[in-house]
């Protein structure tokens, strides 16, 4: 159902607000520069300190903009699961072809709860759900076990595995039964993920290089695998670079200096510093994304 290059896309702002006009062209412009999937409202897209209306505004508008293009995976996770839910629902009214729910960051919730949670959703929202598994953001990890038990669920397609163990795509497709979409979390690790049996990325470096990352995907999909691996490597810096401090303050940077919007974050994320631009900057520059 999902595969390929997936962009978690940036929320433009400006004057303190979401710059719409800029966010309309983004998405666009990713669409034809080769995206398969967008998801607007994810972590990248600054979910955190968005409004819940400035939420829906963002996901409306990415739907409207995608126009049945490509699919487009709406960002509604919560460490609420009645807020979640919401957030799914309003996902499903809008046009959404799915949700990304993340795991419940800051509660600390057992494998049980993990499971309860989702089940929740699953049960009150007929929209295929992406699980978001990122310990290093949610401190909580799902188990391969708790996954599979959720795999039996009918809305539950699929996961987003952000814990950086390319060894997970292989685990946990022997332990589900039938078809679920594995997605990488991480571009520095996605050509072993993939590797292993994944079947796309949920991608902050495709914010900035959609070309290459959708020629990335296609070329594995084709087996070239030389092609597919030339491609990582020129990308590899910039892979890195984009996490020279937090998410996704050095990717906005970057898209400043494509010309797609401004570097605006919203506190607590701060304006990254210098040496952090000199290192977005080369990373840029090295992947031919610069003249």
């Amino acid at each position: 159902m999902f595969q390929g290059s997936i962009c978690a896309l940036i929320t433009p702002f400006r004057d303190g607000g979401v710059d719409e006009q800029a966010y309309e062209a983004f998405v666009d412009w990713q669409i034809s520069e080769g995206t398969e999937a967008l998801v607007p409202c994810g972590t990248t897209g600054e979910s955190p300190t968005l409004s819940h209306d400035e939420h829906r505004r963002v996901v409306e508008i990415c739907i409207s903009i995608a126009n049945g293009r490509v699919p487009v995976i709406a960002g509604t996770g919560s460490n609420s699961t009645e807020e979640a839910i919401a957030l799914t629902q309003h996902a499903k009214e809008a046009g959404a072809d799915g949700a990304l729910v993340v795991t419940p960051y800051y509660n600390k919730p057992t494998q049980e709860g993990l499971y309860q949670h989702y089940k929740a959703i699953n049960d009150a929202v007929d929209l295929p759900v992406i699980i978001y598994n990122i310990p290093g953001r949610s401190v909580i990890d799902m188990s391969i076990e708790t996954m599979a038990r959720l795999a039996k669920l009918p809305n539950i397609v699929g996961v987003k595995d952000a814990t950086n163990d390319v060894s997970r795509a292989t685990r946990q497709k022997l332990a589900v039964d039938g078809d679920f979409a594995q997605l990488s979390g991480e571009d520095g690790t996605q050509i072993g993920f993939l590797a292993q049996g994944g079947d796309g990325c949920i991608s902050v470096t495709a914010n900035i290089a959609p070309k290459p990352m959708a020629e990335f995907h296609q070329a594995w999909r084709n087996g070239d695998i030389a092609t597919a691996q030339s491609i990582n490597e020129r990308l590899m810096p910039l892979h890195v670079g984009l996490f020279c401090e937090s998410n996704p303050a050095p990717v906005k940077f970057g898209a400043s200096l494509l010309g797609k919007c401004a570097e605006d974050v919203r506190l607590p994320l701060a304006a990254i510093s210098a040496e952090s631009r000199k290192t977005v900057e080369a990373a840029m520059r090295s992947a031919q994304l610069l003249n």
